[in-house]
């Protein structure tokens, strides 16, 4: 079946233009990749150029359409500038952040400020110079990378948490106030994904073993198991769908 004979609705974005920030790798490379197969055209940024470099040159091997863009997001000037350089922008996935493990009592202001700012001011910035394009055109999707810690909370995670509470809270905000303009806002929360970030941590049989008992479905998650849920919220099919968290956390959550 195919054309006006089918039912399900396309989970394809042929045609539309994606962002994925901190694409060079982890979950943003894979949302890049994964974003370009379902047919965008993909702008990949991060702060290192030879890695959205490489992940483009990886699109184009496969015969999709790719941009690499360096930028810092964590610099609004650099940002600005970035952004002031997209014409179109259908796509969103606000991805760029990162995690300090540190225990509340021994959380030193440079902690604080290298997660608030990326995590939250970041988040904050790229999402609303996105918006102003999608406001522009008449419609987008913003795509927010939370987190099961955005629902729940963890020892040794109270500012990443709280960064993530944030993007739970600004997901639902926006999302109310940009629908009258088409613009959707949702969020993906994964649970521990074996990322270059992560990896390092999970050397250690003792945290590899607590994040999974954590997990009802009994494993560290892939990058791959994120994709889907990305892709199917960029896509037409998930139309109706705005102001809320899909959860890809193994059932972290659910209890």
């Amino acid at each position: 079946m195919s054309g006006a004979n089918t039912v399900l609705p396309s989970m394809r974005v042929d045609g539309q233009v994606a962002l994925v920030t901190g694409a060079g790798r982890g979950i943003g490379r894979g949302c890049a990749l994964a974003l370009a197969e379902s047919g965008a055209e993909v702008i990949a940024m991060a702060r290192t150029g030879a890695e959205v470099e490489a992940v483009v040159a990886e699109i184009e091997a496969k015969g999709g359409k790719g941009r690499a863009v360096a930028c810092d997001v964590g610099d609004p000037v650099a940002l600005a500038e970035a952004m002031a350089g997209l014409e179109r922008l259908d796509i969103l996935v606000n991805n760029a952040g990162t995690n300090v493990p540190i225990g509340f009592l021994e959380a030193d202001t440079d902690t604080l400020d290298l997660m608030l700012n990326l995590n939250i001011r970041a988040a904050f910035l790229v999402a609303q110079a996105a918006a102003r394009i999608m406001d522009r055109q008449g419609a987008g999707v913003i795509i927010h990378l939370s987190s099961t810690f955005g629902k729940v909370g963890r020892q040794g995670a109270s500012i990443y948490s709280g960064t993530k509470h944030f993007i739970e809270g600004l997901t639902k905000s926006t999302a109310v106030e940009l629908a009258p303009k088409n613009i959707r806002v949702v969020a993906v929360g994964p649970t521990a994904i074996a990322t270059p970030m992560l990896k390092e941590r999970l050397k250690d049989p003792a945290i590899a073993a607590d994040l999974q008992s954590h997990i009802p479905l009994g494993r560290i998650g892939k990058i791959e198991d994120v994709l889907g849920a990305v892709v199917f919220l960029a896509s037409p099919a998930a139309a109706l769908i705005t102001g809320t968290t899909i959860m890809v956390d193994g059932g972290w959550t659910a209890p």
